[in-house]
């Protein structure tokens, strides 16, 4: 009788958000896949403004998409079951396996949370049945004392997929050794046994220095520290750093190109590609004193359009921005930030927070009315633009949205099955498509066209793929990982545990 194949796993937990959990699973995703194993990662809850609509239609978080992309595999919405997407201060909205659930407070997910066990394990298990090596990843701490109680994300769930943990420290926030000691102090035994190693992450400078104190961590902790990872300036998303970057644009580039901070702000990351383009200074702004004025500006996505679009008017952005357009300064929203270009919105079911039937004017930068509806848009889509400065353009991204749009402008794009979508007017852009500069196309068009309106003469650069810039990437990350880490420990672990 045959043995059903299950997986080998190892999982990474951090002393605190933004410890580097995240790249460390990265890595290993991608020195598994180079060492010919089938790998593929998997994060059982996930809170991320950032989201990804896989191929099947339905959304996860980012974090785990370039993870998968990292080990080589197309994204799956098993590899993060849930996803948590704030909403306000004390509510999210709730995706299970890819689709809505419903919005809930957080004490009544806090509650809720353990009905969903069942179906993180069904995810988990089918991927055990597909892969060789499942890359884990927790969330936070696992010393979050307050939330241990039927945890889902970190010791609970290792103990249900009986996975050994590697417990990393951040030392470029200081107090590393305090960070790992007193996160294992605060474990229960059972959990403490669990841990198979220690690693130090982000250390700059000579790693000789740190001997002393790992031996005595060593000492204290009665667990080996199993690699000092170094500080790599690489250009991956990780999801603990999935924030936007505040600040000036970089002074190198010629081309400067202002996004909105706008306080609800989802899918930054569909500019990350600008940022690789030698022309184009990507900044992000929170006030209009520190708009200036640039090349271009971008409206992105929000998870709240009319309370964002609330803030943009009572902050005084509004008035800049319809000023810069008003000044030929060309203006391109996405998702969200199309929404508000419009001339309405009306909010007839309450989703946006507020009373329902409320309605609020937009910018008037478009010909297009929204209204916002109970049904979610999520869809992949191949696309190719028609305004004169990018024609012809290839896009390939996704929709994930709630609103409704129609108006009498002309489109921004033709999608495959000749549908239009988007709109433009003069020197105002607008478009549903998240990932619309990941083919490289549009990129290489906008820059080119910027650098004409302002006189630059900026060589033509051949469209560079996002993914195709990722891959290099995750190669320099997985090295630099590859070398710090004792991966034979790492690969005993997980025989162990198998």
């Amino acid at each position: 009788m045959s043995q059903i194949h299950h997986a080998r796993c190892i999982m990474v937990q951090g002393t605190m958000s933004g410890a580097g959990k995240s790249l460390l699973c990265t890595a290993l995703c991608r020195i598994f896949a180079q060492d010919g194993l089938r790998v593929a990662p998997f994060k059982s809850q996930n809170m991320a403004l950032n989201s990804y609509v896989t191929r099947q239609g339905l959304e996860m978080g980012r974090a785990q998409v370039v993870q998968a992309q990292a080990a080589g595999v197309e994204p799956d919405v098993r590899m993060n079951p849930i996803l948590l997407k704030p909403c306000s201060d004390t509510g999210s909205q709730v995706i299970v396996n890819g689709k809505v659930r419903g919005q809930m407070p957080a004490a009544e997910y806090f509650r809720y949370k353990k009905q969903l066990v069942p179906e993180i394990l069904d995810a988990y298990e089918s991927l055990a049945r597909t892969y060789d090596v499942i890359v884990v990843e927790g969330a936070g701490s696992p010393a979050e004392i307050n939330l241990k109680a039927d945890d889902i994300v970190n010791m609970g769930l290792a103990k249900m997929i009986h996975a050994p943990v590697l417990l990393a420290g951040d030392i470029d926030r200081g107090g590393v050794f305090a960070q790992l000691y007193g996160t294992v102090a605060l474990l229960e035994p059972e959990e403490r046994a669990r841990i198979g190693g220690l690693v130090i992450n982000k250390f700059r400078g000579d790693p000789s220095i740190l001997a002393p104190g790992l031996s005595m961590l060593e000492e204290k902790t009665g667990l080996p520290v199993l690699g000092v990872v170094p500080f790599m300036n690489l250009d991956i998303d990780d999801e603990d750093s999935l924030a936007p970057r505040l600040g000036e644009t970089s002074v190198h580039k010629p081309l400067d190109v202002a996004v909105i901070r706008l306080p609800r702000i989802s899918n930054f990351t569909d500019f990350t590609p600008l940022e690789t383009h030698p022309a184009l200074g990507v900044r992000y702004v929170g006030d209009p004193s520190s708009l200036g004025h640039p090349d271009l500006i971008i409206l992105p996505g929000t998870k709240n359009t009319m309370e964002d679009l609330l803030w943009l008017r009572q902050c005084g952005l509004e008035a800049a921005i319809c000023k810069a357009a008003a000044g030929n300064i060309p203006v391109l929203g996405v998702c969200g930030g199309y929404q508000m270009l419009g001339r309405t919105l009306q909010d007839p079911f309450g989703l946006e927070g507020g009373e329902a039937g409320r309605t609020l004017r937009g910018l008037a930068l478009l010909p297009i009315d929204t209204i916002f509806t109970r049904q979610k848009t999520r869809t992949r889509v191949q696309a190719k633009t028609l305004p004169k400065p990018f024609e012809g353009a290839r896009l390939d991204g996704y929709e994930i949205h709630m609103g409704e749009t129609t108006g009498e402008g002309v489109p921004f794009c033709r999608l495959s099955d000749g549908r239009p979508e988007g709109c433009w007017q003069g020197m105002v852009y607008g478009t549903y498509l998240h990932g619309l500069f990941d083919t490289g196309e549009l990129t290489v068009k906008l820059a080119d066209w910027l650098c004409k309106r302002k006189g630059l003469s900026v060589q033509q650069a051949a469209p560079v793929s996002h993914a195709a810039y990722q891959q290099r990437q995750f190669d320099a990350l997985a090295q630099g990982v590859r070398e710090a880490l004792d991966m034979r420990a790492v690969y005993r672990l997980m025989e162990e545990y198998r």
